[in-house]
Protein backbone atom coordinates (compact mmCIF):
# COMPACT_ATOMS: atom_id res chain seq x y z
CA UNK A 1 0.00 0.00 0.00
CA UNK A 2 1.43 3.60 -1.15
CA UNK A 3 2.09 5.60 1.51
CA UNK A 4 -0.62 8.77 1.07
CA UNK A 5 1.77 11.49 1.21
CA UNK A 6 3.20 9.81 -2.82
CA UNK A 7 0.13 11.04 -3.80
CA UNK A 8 -0.81 14.57 -2.18
CA UNK A 9 -0.07 17.05 -5.38
CA UNK A 10 2.69 19.47 -3.80
CA UNK A 11 1.28 22.56 -4.90
CA UNK A 12 -1.86 21.76 -3.34
CA UNK A 13 0.17 20.97 -0.26
CA UNK A 14 2.13 24.46 -0.49
CA UNK A 15 -0.94 26.24 -1.09
CA UNK A 16 -2.81 25.41 2.08
CA UNK A 17 0.44 25.31 4.28
CA UNK A 18 0.75 29.00 3.13
CA UNK A 19 -3.34 30.88 3.71
CA UNK A 20 -3.45 33.29 5.67
CA UNK A 21 -5.96 30.98 7.91
CA UNK A 22 -2.88 28.39 8.09
CA UNK A 23 0.28 30.16 8.05
CA UNK A 24 2.27 27.24 8.53
CA UNK A 25 4.79 27.86 5.93
CA UNK A 26 5.87 31.14 6.62
CA UNK A 27 5.95 30.02 10.39
CA UNK A 28 8.42 26.92 9.82
CA UNK A 29 10.37 29.16 7.06
CA UNK A 30 11.70 31.46 9.12
CA UNK A 31 11.98 28.88 12.17
CA UNK A 32 14.38 27.15 10.02
CA UNK A 33 16.99 30.11 9.83
CA UNK A 34 17.52 29.42 13.49
CA UNK A 35 17.56 25.78 13.07
CA UNK A 36 20.40 26.11 10.23
CA UNK A 37 22.57 28.71 11.89
CA UNK A 38 22.04 27.71 15.69
CA UNK A 39 24.68 24.63 16.15
CA UNK A 40 28.27 24.58 14.91
CA UNK A 41 27.81 21.92 12.31
CA UNK A 42 28.95 21.37 9.18
CA UNK A 43 26.10 18.81 7.94
CA UNK A 44 22.57 18.86 8.29
CA UNK A 45 19.61 16.13 6.94
CA UNK A 46 16.12 17.52 6.09
CA UNK A 47 13.74 15.03 6.76
CA UNK A 48 10.36 15.11 4.91
CA UNK A 49 11.77 17.86 2.75
CA UNK A 50 8.83 18.26 1.12
CA UNK A 51 9.51 21.39 -1.54
CA UNK A 52 12.22 22.59 -0.04
CA UNK A 53 10.94 25.06 2.08
CA UNK A 54 13.37 27.33 4.06
CA UNK A 55 16.54 25.75 2.12
CA UNK A 56 17.00 29.19 0.72
CA UNK A 57 18.80 29.47 4.60
CA UNK A 58 21.40 27.25 3.98
CA UNK A 59 24.63 29.19 3.53
CA UNK A 60 27.01 27.09 1.40
CA UNK A 61 30.47 28.60 3.19
CA UNK A 62 28.80 26.89 6.15
CA UNK A 63 27.67 23.38 4.70
CA UNK A 64 30.00 20.54 3.35
CA UNK A 65 26.23 18.48 2.88
CA UNK A 66 22.84 18.66 2.84
CA UNK A 67 20.55 15.76 2.57
CA UNK A 68 17.27 16.70 1.74
CA UNK A 69 15.04 13.49 2.51
CA UNK A 70 11.57 12.91 1.36
CA UNK A 71 8.98 9.80 0.21
CA UNK A 72 7.55 11.66 -2.82
CA UNK A 73 10.00 11.73 -5.94
CA UNK A 74 7.94 14.52 -7.32
CA UNK A 75 8.98 16.83 -4.21
CA UNK A 76 12.91 15.96 -4.73
CA UNK A 77 12.91 16.48 -8.25
CA UNK A 78 11.19 20.06 -7.38
CA UNK A 79 13.61 20.70 -4.86
CA UNK A 80 16.61 20.26 -7.13
CA UNK A 81 14.95 22.91 -9.37
CA UNK A 82 14.28 25.59 -7.12
CA UNK A 83 17.67 25.45 -5.28
CA UNK A 84 20.32 24.95 -8.24
CA UNK A 85 22.58 27.61 -6.25
CA UNK A 86 22.67 24.38 -3.68
CA UNK A 87 24.61 22.14 -6.30
CA UNK A 88 27.22 20.49 -5.24
CA UNK A 89 26.13 20.74 -1.08
CA UNK A 90 22.44 19.33 -1.79
CA UNK A 91 21.74 15.78 -2.04
CA UNK A 92 18.20 14.57 -2.49
CA UNK A 93 16.94 10.81 -1.28
CA UNK A 94 14.14 9.26 -1.81
CA UNK A 95 13.40 6.91 1.08
CA UNK A 96 10.48 5.80 3.35
CA UNK A 97 11.69 5.78 6.88
CA UNK A 98 9.11 3.64 8.19
CA UNK A 99 11.07 1.03 6.00
CA UNK A 100 14.18 2.17 4.95
CA UNK A 101 16.03 4.02 7.76
CA UNK A 102 19.54 2.01 7.14
CA UNK A 103 19.43 3.92 3.76
CA UNK A 104 20.49 7.26 5.70
CA UNK A 105 23.65 8.32 5.82
CA UNK A 106 25.93 10.18 8.77
CA UNK A 107 24.99 13.47 8.57
CA UNK A 108 25.81 16.32 12.25
CA UNK A 109 22.46 17.18 13.02
CA UNK A 110 19.06 16.27 11.63
CA UNK A 111 16.05 18.67 11.02
CA UNK A 112 12.46 17.04 11.38
CA UNK A 113 9.58 20.10 10.85
CA UNK A 114 5.94 18.24 10.85
CA UNK A 115 7.07 14.91 10.11
CA UNK A 116 7.21 12.85 13.68
CA UNK A 117 3.22 13.22 13.49
CA UNK A 118 3.09 10.84 9.91
CA UNK A 119 5.91 8.29 11.33
CA UNK A 120 5.72 8.20 15.02
CA UNK A 121 8.35 8.11 17.65
CA UNK A 122 9.60 4.84 17.30
CA UNK A 123 10.53 5.09 13.68
CA UNK A 124 11.77 8.65 14.47
CA UNK A 125 14.39 6.96 17.22
CA UNK A 126 15.64 4.48 14.46
CA UNK A 127 16.50 7.04 11.93
CA UNK A 128 18.11 9.35 14.30
CA UNK A 129 20.51 6.60 15.64
CA UNK A 130 21.02 5.45 11.93
CA UNK A 131 22.28 9.19 11.26
CA UNK A 132 23.95 9.42 14.63
CA UNK A 133 23.91 13.14 14.53
CA UNK A 134 25.25 15.23 17.59
CA UNK A 135 22.08 17.72 17.23
CA UNK A 136 18.39 16.90 16.66
CA UNK A 137 15.76 19.59 15.52
CA UNK A 138 12.22 18.93 15.66
CA UNK A 139 9.31 21.08 14.86
CA UNK A 140 5.49 19.20 15.92
CA UNK A 141 2.37 20.70 15.80
CA UNK A 142 -0.04 20.91 18.95
CA UNK A 143 -3.92 21.03 18.58
CA UNK A 144 -5.22 23.64 21.16
CA UNK A 145 -8.54 22.34 19.42
CA UNK A 146 -9.62 19.38 18.20
CA UNK A 147 -8.97 19.36 14.09
CA UNK A 148 -5.14 18.79 13.05
CA UNK A 149 -5.94 19.57 9.51
CA UNK A 150 -6.99 22.99 9.18
CA UNK A 151 -10.12 23.95 7.49
CA UNK A 152 -9.51 24.92 3.49
CA UNK A 153 -10.31 24.53 -0.08
CA UNK A 154 -7.61 21.85 -0.19
CA UNK A 155 -8.50 19.83 3.07
CA UNK A 156 -10.08 16.71 0.97
CA UNK A 157 -6.20 16.23 -0.42
CA UNK A 158 -5.09 15.18 3.31
CA UNK A 159 -8.06 12.70 3.50
CA UNK A 160 -5.66 9.91 3.34
CA UNK A 161 -3.17 11.00 5.76
CA UNK A 162 -5.73 9.87 8.84
CA UNK A 163 -4.19 6.49 8.46
CA UNK A 164 -0.65 7.42 9.47
CA UNK A 165 -0.86 10.11 11.65
CA UNK A 166 0.40 10.69 15.39
CA UNK A 167 -0.97 13.12 17.59
CA UNK A 168 2.27 14.48 18.78
CA UNK A 169 3.06 15.78 23.00
CA UNK A 170 5.94 17.51 23.63
CA UNK A 171 6.77 14.91 26.96
CA UNK A 172 6.52 12.20 25.05
CA UNK A 173 8.70 13.28 22.07
CA UNK A 174 11.20 14.30 24.95
CA UNK A 175 10.87 10.47 26.72
CA UNK A 176 11.40 8.85 23.69
CA UNK A 177 14.72 11.05 22.30
CA UNK A 178 15.86 10.11 26.27
CA UNK A 179 15.32 6.79 25.35
CA UNK A 180 18.34 6.90 22.89
CA UNK A 181 20.38 9.50 25.23
CA UNK A 182 19.64 12.94 23.63
CA UNK A 183 18.58 15.85 26.00
CA UNK A 184 16.50 18.82 25.09
CA UNK A 185 18.95 22.24 25.18
CA UNK A 186 16.57 24.51 23.35
CA UNK A 187 12.60 25.17 22.89
CA UNK A 188 10.71 27.78 20.62
CA UNK A 189 7.06 28.33 20.06
CA UNK A 190 5.05 29.86 17.37
CA UNK A 191 1.11 30.40 17.74
CA UNK A 192 -0.79 29.96 14.43
CA UNK A 193 -4.35 30.63 13.57
CA UNK A 194 -7.19 28.28 14.13
CA UNK A 195 -5.51 27.25 17.78
CA UNK A 196 -2.81 25.45 16.75
CA UNK A 197 1.28 26.61 16.83
CA UNK A 198 4.44 25.34 16.34
CA UNK A 199 6.89 23.49 18.83
CA UNK A 200 10.66 23.57 17.89
CA UNK A 201 12.51 21.09 20.46
CA UNK A 202 16.00 21.06 20.04
CA UNK A 203 18.13 18.05 21.22
CA UNK A 204 22.01 17.06 21.68
CA UNK A 205 23.10 13.90 22.24
CA UNK A 206 24.88 13.01 25.75
CA UNK A 207 28.36 13.36 25.53
CA UNK A 208 30.31 10.48 26.74
CA UNK A 209 32.18 10.53 29.68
Amino acid sequence: MKNPWEEIPLDDYENHMKLDSVMQLQAMNAMMKGQFDTYPISSVMVLGVAGGNGLEHIQKEKFEKVYGVDINASYLQEVVLRYPDLTGVLECLCINLMEETNKLPKADMVIANLLLEYIGYECFQKAIKQVNSQFVSCIIQINMEDNWVSDSPYLHVFDGLEQVHHQMEEQALEESMIGIDYHIVRTLERLLPNGKKLVQIDFERKKPI
